[in-house]
């Protein structure tokens, strides 16, 4: 999460090496036109981000579009999509804004001569007008939501996410968000022994997405999880 030219390169060029040793294809969410201040006080790339980032999709590894500049506009108050509330760059505002926000980003894109299909948004907080633009825009697949498996939603596939930290599940497919930014040298070596221990079942993108399933059972699922996650924010927002 949060792959812009200003970050925490150290350990993003150690996880680039753990990803190549044992073949993980990571998603890479990476923010098009970065203003965020806090982002942009990290030390910046010294040799051109956007070539790397052509060499990491050369690799077999998803680019993802995270939101178009990463600056929150508004304060959302559980009236987005996921129910999540908070920060957001997108939700609340005219489609219109959105649409503009969202040809910005995949300009950007474009003239990189990279290719996105997935979006997430900067602090998971977009809403239906989110989502009609990114559909006009041709962009289908979100990474994000609850469940344990991809689903399907209004002509929008979602990969779930449910937790910031290394939580492994019984079973299901699910992504991890790993925030590099905020990582310690002891958070990497944990995360490090992670991929030792599981590389075998991580599998990529496209693996994911054949996934897709919405039968009766991983839809309550869904909507169980659901329920218990926003039971839980709420409480520690409360705290």
């Amino acid at each position: 999460d949060d792959i812009a030219e200003n970050m925490q390169w150290e350990y993003m060029d150690k996880a680039e090496k753990l990803f190549d040793k044992f073949n993980i294809k990571p998603v890479l969410g990476v923010i098009p036109n970065n203003n965020d201040p806090e982002l942009l006080s990290y030390p910046k790339k010294d040799k051109d981000f956007w070539n790397k980032v052509r060499l990491w999709k050369s690799k077999g590894w998803e680019i993802g579009m995270h939101g178009n500049n990463h600056v929150y506009k508004t304060f959302c108050k559980k009236v987005d999509y996921l129910g999540h509330g908070g920060n957001t760059e997108f939700c609340g505002q005219p489609i219109n804004d959105q649409l503009a926000k969202i040809k910005e980003g995949l300009k950007k894109f474009e003239e990189e001569q990279i290719e996105v299909r997935t979006f997430f948004a900067p602090n998971h907080t977009f809403d239906k007008n989110t989502l009609s633009a990114l559909k006009e825009c041709g962009i289908y697949d979100v990474l994000d939501g609850y469940g344990i498996m991809p689903y399907e939603e209004n002509q929008i596939r979602y990969i779930p996410q449910l937790f910031y930290k290394i939580i492994k599940l019984p079973f299901g497919i699910q992504t991890i968000q790993i925030h590099l930014n905020y990582l310690k040298e002891k958070d990497f070596g944990e995360f490090e022994d992670f991929i030792k221990e599981n590389n075998k079942k991580i599998i990529n993108y496209d693996q994911a997405m054949l996934k897709i399933n919405n039968n009766f059972f991983y839809t309550f699922i869904r909507i169980l999880t659901k329920k218990i996650l926003q039971t839980k924010r709420l409480k520690i927002n409360r705290i």
